[in-house]
């Protein structure tokens, strides 16, 4: 599953909203991207990666439709990445630009197997695997301690999406650069369709209660804690 909010800000006074989710569903694929970073960036690879824009028509033409595995499929990313730095650093202005991406990306392709990858700004990019079992990107220091307690490999999927909205929660209350709605999509393995797409805003009734309850059970588990022995 993945989950992404979607709040792009350019200072305090520059606030929107913008999915920071895109997927490929065709039939015989489920191909699900998020990114953070700068937004001209990240939506120039996407636009290079599922609509072929901005290649050289005398190069060879891949898109997320077209790749044969999810291996390939990073690698895209991962070169489109690449030339997006090399397009963006290049020019006059190339001094003052902050290049800032970073891309998950995940699902499966039918006859390969299910996978997730992570792509840096450098457009190289490593596997989730049973040591590293999710990844995470853009303000990662406030969710990201609930997940390294909690997630597992084997954690099943009522519980990641759980511990995902319960990561998104405790980013959302300290930093004011994420915000909802947020973007939920959920994919079971070799079924090659979205078993759940998901736009959840602040008057959603399962967030809610999710985050009243995680509060509260916060709260519980503080107040059971014992006291200073050196208070005494």
């Amino acid at each position: 599953m993945l989950l992404s909010d979607t709040r792009t800000n350019a200072g305090p006074d520059n606030i929107a909203s913008f999915t920071k989710m895109n997927v490929v569903a065709p039939g015989d694929r489920v191909i699900a991207m998020m990114s953070a970073g700068n937004l001209a960036v990240t939506q120039a690879v996407v636009a290079r990666v599922i609509d072929g824009l901005g290649l050289d028509p005398n190069e060879p033409f891949d898109t997320l439709m077209t790749v044969k595995s999810m291996y390939e499929a990073a690698q895209l990313i991962g070169n489109a990445v690449s030339r997006v730095y090399t397009s963006a650093t290049s020019g006059p202005n190339a001094q003052n630009f902050m290049f800032d991406a970073s891309i998950i990306v995940a699902g499966q392709i039918a006859g390969d197997k299910m996978k997730m990858f992570h792509i840096y700004a450098a457009g190289n990019f490593i596997e989730a695997t049973v040591d590293t079992p999710f990844f995470q990107i853009g303000e990662a220091k406030y969710g990201k301690p609930i997940l390294d307690r909690v997630a597992r490999y084997d954690t099943p999927l009522d519980g990641a999406v759980k511990l995902a909205l319960i990561s998104m929660d405790s980013t959302l209350r300290s930093n004011f650069s994420v915000g909802l709605p947020a973007d939920l999509l959920i994919y079971r393995r070799d079924s090659q369709e979205i078993a759940a797409y998901e736009r959840i805003a602040e008057d959603d009734p399962y967030f809610k209660d999710i985050r009243t309850r995680w509060s509260e059970a916060l709260r519980e588990a503080y107040r059971d804690l014992p006291a200073p022995p050196w208070l005494s």
